[in-house]
């Protein structure tokens, strides 16, 4: 993800790259230069913090910004010093900026406020309003990209999460990765007029494709 803005942030420990990784790996604390093996330690430690953010969120619980952060911690506080903590420099995906870091703490109140209050615990009486509820979380949290990096991935764990309640298998996201990166980006631009429509079809598949899985 691109780093960019009009201030100079060659301080923030966050917008600095690790020596040796050619500008594709961010500073870290294990000295990681390569990014095959930065992509594996950030899997396998993903991994073992799913399996924590299963016995702290139950089918009650209601997730809050605070949460969201606890888990980027969770999952990230062995590697990077910014784990947790919302970005200080903007970032953009090719020509889409996300949300300017400035705006950060304040867009994640109003998502824990209008969001995430309104969607969690994920007790969607049928299967339309669960993909529903899981669309508009998942896009509008991509859209305020609160982290320096692996925005991507906390959303998807979230979902994951939020699908658990709601009483379905777990989500498997592997056909995003393989083939549907544009569609699924684009999803999450047409959030940007409130359009959810997009990703909630991308949802309903993964649904389908998880629950023929089982």
């Amino acid at each position: 993800m691109k780093a960019k803005g009009r201030y100079d942030v060659s301080g923030l420990v966050e917008a600095q790259f690790e020596p040796g990784s050619r500008g594709r790996v961010l500073r870290n604390r294990l000295g990681i230069a390569g990014i095959r093996e930065m992509n594996r330690v950030e899997a396998v430690s993903l991994q073992s913090a799913m399996d924590a953010f299963f016995r702290w969120f139950d089918e009650d619980h209601r997730f809050t910004a605070a949460d969201v952060r606890d888990m980027h911690r969770t999952w990230l506080g062995e590697i990077y010093p910014w784990a947790g903590e919302y970005r200080r420099v903007n970032i953009s995906k090719g020509d889409f900026p996300f949300a300017a870091a400035a705006r950060v703490p304040a867009l994640m109140l109003e998502f824990e406020r209008v969001m995430l209050a309104r969607s969690t615990p994920c007790r969607a009486s049928d299967g339309t309003s669960a993909v529903e509820a899981l669309a508009k979380i998942h896009v509008e949290l991509l859209l305020i990209h609160p982290f320096r990096d692996g925005n991507g991935r906390i959303a998807r764990a979230l979902a994951i999460l939020m699908a658990a309640q709601a009483g379905l298998p777990q989500l498997d996201f592997s056909p995003i990765a393989r083939r549907g990166k544009d569609e699924y980006f684009a999803a999450v631009q047409a959030g940007m007029d409130r359009n959810y429509l997009p990703m909630a079809g991308i949802f309903a598949a993964l649904i389908a494709r998880s629950l023929a899985a089982t």
